[in-house]
């Protein structure tokens, strides 16, 4: 048996979320499907650096899994992506030793999330990006992102629905750009909870609009209360971006 590493995107627009589901459509179940094809019917798991929710993108999910197919490492996305539907694609592959795990092994992630700007919405970019109608304030929310660099309980910046019991996690780095009419904002840290991102942008949306000022998110994340927070922004503007060991 040999290891593999791969990383993989896809568009989460027609999926369930990555993490595999009994009666869902989800990416795992497909990766796992075109594994099955290629192992003859036998079944070959994969894990992943995480799960994605449902509507949610992945430019650099990574994922490992082991097998007894005698194929080199950089045929592996051939064959994959042959048996693959057209929006998940395995980009590369190569062997790692058996002690590397996709999840247990990382050490930071980046999440980008894309909002849509303008008087009229794109229906072309419905499924990769939020429409946000409203004049924003973009300096109070670069100074806002500034306020989560550091570790810091999380608390108020995660869905009740988290199964972590530790909440403290470190973000490294933060970025606010504007391309044409779209905005993207970049997290990096060593770890995001359930939903973080999503609250986060949809907290920073408020500060953009001044129902909330810049130094609020101190107070917010020392509250450690989910209503302290703004609203969890919607799962088509977010991606995984990209993932280190």
């Amino acid at each position: 048996m040999q290891r593999y590493k791969c990383t993989v995107s896809y568009d989460g627009s027609n999926y369930s979320g990555f993490q595999i589901q009994p009666k869902d459509r989800t990416v795992q179940g497909e990766i796992e499907r075109a594994l099955r094809r290629l192992h003859k019917g036998v079944e070959v798991k994969i894990q992943a650096s995480g799960r994605t929710d449902a509507g949610v993108h992945a430019k650099g999910q990574v994922i490992h899994f082991d097998s007894s197919l005698d194929i080199p490492a950089d045929k592996w996305p051939i064959a994959l992506n042959t048996l693959l539907p057209h929006d998940i694609v395995v980009a590369d592959a190569e062997i790692v030793p058996d002690s590397f795990h996709a999840r247990y092994n990382v050490t930071a992630k980046e999440y980008r999330y894309f909002i849509q700007l303008g008087e009229r919405r794109d229906p072309f970019k419905r499924n990769y990006a939020y429409y946000y109608p409203y004049a924003l304030n973009m300096e109070a929310m670069r100074e806002a992102l500034c306020y989560f660099i550091g570790e810091y309980d999380f608390t108020s910046f995660c869905s009740a629905k988290t199964d972590k019991e530790r909440k403290v996690r470190t973000i490294t780095g933060v970025k606010l750009t504007e391309e044409d009419n779209m905005l993207i904002f970049s997290f990096q840290g060593n770890g995001f909870l359930y939903n973080m991102v999503r609250i986060m942008v949809g907290t920073l949306l408020d500060v953009g609009r001044g129902k909330k000022l810049p130094q609020d998110i101190p107070v917010i994340l020392e509250k450690k209360d989910r209503k302290a927070a703004g609203k969890t922004a919607s799962a088509n503007g977010l991606y995984l971006w990209k993932v280190w060991y």
